[in-house]
């Protein structure tokens, strides 16, 4: 399934629009990535997160997400 029926899907389900999905789930990595807990582990796994800039996209956090799934599901 592409990442675009994955957000369609999500919206549907939810009652909103696809351009919501997307900025809810980039307010909430921003955020994770502005104030992360003070415990040196978080900001060790969020430096793990390929990205081109400061703070991944939704695609590029959830891309990583799932290649960690993968090998931890094998």
């Amino acid at each position: 399934m592409s990442m675009r029926n994955v957000y369609r899907k999500i919206a549907k389900e939810n009652g909103v629009t696809l351009v919501e999905v997307k900025h809810d789930m980039q307010t909430a990595i921003d955020a994770a990535y502005s104030n992360p807990p003070n415990d040196g582990i978080t900001k060790a796994y969020q430096q793990r997160v390929p990205r081109k800039n400061e703070v991944p996209t939704v695609d590029e956090f959830i891309r990583h997400a799932t290649k960690e799934l993968k090998k931890h599901t094998r």
